[in-house]
């Protein structure tokens, strides 16, 4: 059974960046490495303003995976939101891709 995490590392951009991301990707590794066994399929969620440019940047992350990646946009096309489900090896992993879309400009991660 593949257990699904909703992070919400975005509203910590709002506060005090540095640490409190920081803070967050340590929470998120300890939780994923004491609820999962890995190597574990994970689901990651993503929004963005709707722009190829931006899609193309987030599917490039996750080239050269086994990601099965689904967009869908929003009700006025103003956004859309990925769903990415891949195989990661560790938690580490996980924080890695996190880190790697955070870059993405306008990116949210939920």
């Amino acid at each position: 059974m593949m257990k699904v995490y909703l992070c919400t590392y975005y509203q910590y951009f709002l506060m005090d960046q540095d640490k409190n991301t920081e803070e967050f990707y340590v929470r998120l590794k300890n939780q994923l490495a004491e609820d999962s066994q890995w190597p574990s399929p994970y689901l990651f969620k993503f929004i963005i303003p709707a722009d190829l440019e931006k899609i193309a940047e987030i599917r490039a992350v996750f080239d050269h995976t086994d990601a099965e990646i689904n967009t869908r946009d929003s009700i006025k096309g103003s956004y859309t939101s990925l769903s990415v489900k891949v195989t990661m090896q560790s938690p580490d992993e996980v924080v890695e891709k996190y880190v790697e879309v955070s870059t993405v400009e306008g990116v949210i991660s939920l």
